[in-house]
């Protein structure tokens, strides 16, 4: 399980240094360390920097550092001014967005009431209304005294507002069975969704010894001369500190001798005025009445063990910790016998009626001047504070945590049983459009049926077959793009081709699951960037998906057809997608290749769905006579458009060195459109040349019918690849589904076929080989036919198209799901905000949102950045040649997975930006194909420094401590560093190792 712990209750200002802070960081702590299989991950907000750190600090050995993340909102959201609510609400929405983006199990808030006077933000199920969030309860005091604590209408709203979210949570855990059932009575929640968990004392809360130079040093800090009984925990109106004076100046004369009344706690300087001038009233001295103000850790800890009581007469409390702490320390502890304090406590003879004053006045008297109850009391405390513990609580905390999300993925699963079909936009090509996935989507969009009431999204005039129209509501795009937010999930078909233009700008803007069947897009964004206003955006993806060496070769080939076959620049699709659906392992080992080991790993793989052929022997012999083939003829015939990439050549070679080029009972079959170029016109000739051009056909472009004939009457099927650009050979398994013998060689997608249902050649086969198999499934027609046949078994299993449907369903919900709350559902649900009353939303407001959502929540497949800062350069510290050479070096080494990015400081601001126009410059590229943004980080990305710009550090000490507190880490070098250098800062930035240059 993935449990995420919101810790803001251990950073906000109003929390921190207080009792909800300690436990919150406690239990935190606790559950790391408990933790047991389960994953641990802290969010932190930015708006409490200093806080960030320190609790780096205390996890630093519990988890790794890694998996505490930082999130950030624009600044001004607190309650407590009514025109920061638009900006409040929009910070909520990041927060749940962020917290979603960490793909939780279940989310623990350690302090939902926050945010009242600082920037803290909480809120449960405001957008990501599916997050499974539990939430630590710690009291409903405000809620059930409205007439003591909600006089404030502004604190009523902002407290209102807090309970119903702490009512929308799914879980709460509560830190005293008190805290629980004031939740089941007053809130109304289910008994069974409200845990006690309890409470503990950290562990520096125990009995010590003091030298008398030490007691008397602090005794005397405080203004205490003798015997004292001891209160701490705050001013407030429950906590009864009225009533406290009020009883212990009833005690006897003597005993008021022997003894002072120590209240230790911060008290506001109009409190301390109003207690003192209480106590004079009642005929308390100050010297039997002290208030020493706040303490130190250290010093409240000896000033438990040194107390000869300690007295805690709240009249409600959530649990009530210091009468725990004083337990722990070994001291006599009496208290009010209200809400939670018999549970802590557990002794009914040290308890009081905190409403009589009387009441207290006798327990006073009988724990100050009775040793023998004084000390039955040490003795149970000292007993009673080992049933509490951090460990306990944890443990608590987990398991009710584990439930919960049993819980919901039951409660998921009935939910899911009841639904009706949701709505599917379906993007793809149709039929009659000449394109493959056309005639796959006809095949797959019935089996879809069954689960999506589909409308298909189409660019074309006419879609065929007729039943589509029938089934399937057609949309233009222009339509979609109006209507897309009623739809529950969309699907892109993409590939290679200039019937997917579309495509790239609907997934930007309405992101949905996306079917790679190309893994290269490069040939149609260099097509849209060279032929239509899609102006830069092949360069722009180049640059995106494999950095500037990309934007180089594109400025720099002789032939632009270089670096369209070189770079896949599909980046920004793969961004985009919600989730990606592939039909070969192939295309996820390319992601692993060209982005790093990480990427791809969330792909499905579902296999290219192909419907069952059926063919009957009357038939073949019929359509044989059609083509003007006799029934003995012995047929080969490979199917696609021919070119280079599909050694149609080799075939051609391999038929005509082989016997049956003799044979005139055997024929050769191209089944597609020849190539238009030279490769084509080269093919043609040398058929031509061959002496037996009858037997060998190029057929040009063959419809889907004329395709599925020449399937049902060949005998043998070949298909090659060369320069697999990531496709899934459609042809390959409509050969097998037809029952053929079929030849291919181990490329791309087909090296991950089964080997006993092809005849499978080494990616690099020697031409012999090629004749060898052509020749044995001619003479073994046996060997042929069972080859065919279990070809056949292996596409009706796998490649049915219920099977495979029924795993689109799985991937498309599943993706989903998983996106949900999502940058592009922030970003609607944000636009949507009513602005305030009291204050216009400005552009200012957006801008300072914008920033929040990208420091916040990183873009997918986002690599590990090196950034290098080239300030120096641009200062003229460094010559514009020297700036050349050491760029080029560090690209020169640039390994898969990170990014190398130039960067620039911009001291004004106090931030970084990409110096792309710069590189680009001295690249020899045009400057401005590319724009200089403000720079995206995230943790674990690094700045390098020139050791010439180190004077550069103290003018940007503000933005570089920002950088830092997100995780980024910096390093100091020479600029003289060799390539084995190089490739250790690398190894660095991707867990390989440490880098062995300096840090600054």
């Amino acid at each position: 399980m993935r449990i995420v712990i919101d810790l803001q209750g251990a950073q906000s200002t109003g929390s921190r240094n207080r009792g909800i802070g300690r436990y919150a960081l406690s239990l935190a702590q606790g559950i790391a360390r408990n933790r047991g299989d389960h994953e641990i991950l802290l969010a932190l907000s930015g708006a409490f920097p200093e806080a960030v750190d320190s609790v780096r600090e205390v996890f630093q050995d519990l988890i790794p550092q890694e998996n505490i993340a930082v999130w950030h909102i624009p600044e001004a959201v607190s309650h407590i001014d009514a025109g920061n609510t638009w900006r409040r609400h929009a910070a909520e929405r990041v927060r749940e967005s962020f917290l979603a983006s960490l793909n939780p199990d279940v989310v623990l808030v350690s302090s939902l009431f926050e945010g009242f006077e600082d920037d803290s933000v909480t809120s449960v199920g405001c957008f990501a209304e599916k997050l499974p969030t539990a939430v630590v309860l710690y009291d409903l005091i405000p809620y059930i005294n409205r007439d003591t604590y909600l006089k404030n209408p502004l604190i009523e709203k902002w407290y209102d507002s807090k309970i119903s979210y702490l009512q929308s949570a799914g879980l709460l855990l509560s830190i005293s069975e008190s805290s629980r059932q004031e939740a089941i009575q007053y809130l109304g929640v289910d008994a069974r969704n409200a845990v006690n968990i309890s409470t503990a004392a950290d562990a520096h809360f125990k009995v010590r010894s003091y030298s008398d130079s030490q007691k008397a040093d602090l005794l005397a800090r405080f203004g205490l001369n003798r015997a004292f009984v001891m209160y701490t925990g705050g001013i407030d109106h429950r906590k009864n500190i009225e009533g406290l004076i009020r009883s212990y100046a009833r005690l006897p004369a003597n005993t008021l001798e022997q003894h002072q009344l120590a209240v230790v706690c911060s008290v506001r300087p109009e409190d301390r005025a109003r207690l003192e001038a209480l106590a004079r009233e009642h005929g308390l001295n100050h010297d039997q009445f002290v208030m020493t103000g706040f303490v130190s850790e250290d010093d409240l800890v000896a000033l438990y063990n040194l107390c000869r009581a300690f007295i805690f007469p709240s009249w409600h409390e959530g649990f009530g910790l210091p009468a725990l702490e004083a337990m722990s320390c070994g001291r006599a502890v009496v208290a009010a016998n209200t809400s939670s304090l018999p549970e802590v406590v557990n002794n009914a003879q040290a308890m009081f009626d905190p409403l009589d004053d009387a009441s207290i006045t006798e327990k006073l008297r009988e724990v100050l001047m009775d040793d023998s109850f004084r000390t039955q009391l040490e003795q149970h405390g000292l007993k009673q504070a080992k049933q509490f513990s951090w460990d306990k609580t944890a443990q608590r905390a987990i398991a009710a945590l584990e439930t919960f999300h049993e819980q919901r993925l039951k409660e998921a699963q009935v939910i899911e049983s009841r639904k009706g079909l949701p709505r599917l936009a379906y993007v793809s090509p149709l039929p009659p459009e000449r394109s493959g996935i056309s005639d796959y989507s006809a095949e797959l969009l019935p089996e879809l049926l069954q689960y999506f009431d589909i409308d298909v999204v189409v660019t074309q005039s006419d879609v065929e077959p007729a039943w589509i129209k029938e089934k399937c509501p057609i949309r233009t795009v222009e339509w979609f793009v109006e209507n897309a937010a009623s739809y529950d999930h969309v699907l892109y078909h993409f590939g290679n081709s200039t019937f997917h233009e579309h495509m790239f700008e609907l997934v930007a803007s309405i992101p949905g699951v996306v079917v790679l069947h190309d893994f290269f897009l490069s040939g149609i964004l260099a097509h849209m960037e060279l032929n239509t206003s899609a102006q830069g955006i092949w360069t722009d993806a180049l640059y995106e998906s494999h950095g500037y060496a990309a934007v180089i070769d594109r400025f720099h080939s002789k032939e632009l057809v270089d670096a369209i076959w070189k770079y896949p620049a599909n980046l920004p699709v793969l961004k985009s997608a919600q989730g990606v659906i592939i039909h070969s392992e192939n295309s996820r080992k390319l992601a692993k290749q060209w982005y790093g080991a990480e990427v791809g790993s969330e792909w499905i793989n579902i296999p290219l769905l192909r419907v069952p052929a059926e063919s009957s022997i009357e038939a073949r012999g019929e359509i044989r006579k059609k083509f003007g083939l006799n029934a003995e003829d012995f047929v080969v015939c490979s199917f696609g458009l021919l070119g280079p990439s599909k050694l149609n050549h080799r075939l051609l070679d391999a038929w005509l060195n082989s016997p049956m080029a003799n044979d005139a009972a055997s024929v050769l079959i191209f089944v597609g459109q020849n190539d238009p170029g030279t490769y084509g016109d080269e093919l043609q000739q040398r058929i031509d040349q061959a002496g037996v051009a009858s037997r060998i056909l190029i057929t040009g472009w063959a419809s889907s019918e004329t395709f599925r004939d020449y399937l049902g009457v060949a005998d043998v099927g070949v298909q090659l690849r060369a320069h697999s650009r990531g496709e899934t050979s459609a042809a390959v398994l409509d050969c097998m589904n037809y029952g053929l013998a079929t030849i291919v060689n181990a490329n791309g997608s087909m090296a991950d076929l089964k080997d006993d249902g092809v005849v499978k050649l080494p990616d690099e086969f020697a031409d012999g080989e090629l004749i060898a198999a052509l020749s044995n499934l001619w003479t073994d027609v046996q060997g042929r036919q069972a080859l065919g046949a279990r070809a056949q078994r292996i596409v009706h299993s796998r490649h049915a198209p219920g099977p495979c449907a029924a795993q689109y369903k799985a991937a498309i919900e599943h993706f989903c799901l998983s996106s949900k709350a999502g940058v592009a559902d922030l970003i609607q649900s944000i636009a949507l905000l009513e602005a305030s009353p009291e204050r216009p939303v400005t552009d200012q407001d957006f801008m300072a949102v914008a920033e929040a959502i990208d420091r916040s929540l990183p873009a997918a497949l986002e690599r590990p950045q090196l950034m290098f800062d080239i300030t120096p350069f641009l200062d003229g510290q460094i010559t514009r040649e020297s700036a050349k050479s050491l760029i080029t070096a560090w690209l020169a080494r640039v390994p898969v997975g990170v990014r190398f990015e130039p960067v620039y400081a911009s001291r004004e601001e106090q931030v970084y930006r990409y110096a792309r126009e710069f590189t680009l410059s001295i690249l020899g590229c045009p400057a401005h194909a590319l724009i200089d943004e403000r720079i995206s980080y995230r943790m674990g990305d690094r700045l390098v420094m020139l050791e010439a710009g180190s004077a550069l550090r103290q003018s940007m000490r503000e933005g570089l401590q920002a950088l830092t507190r997100q995780g980024l880490k910096y390093l100091s070098v020479q600029g003289n560093e060799d390539d084995s250098d190089l490739d250790r800062i690398f190894a660095g930035l991707l867990g390989e190792g440490n880098s062995n240059v300096s840090a600054p």
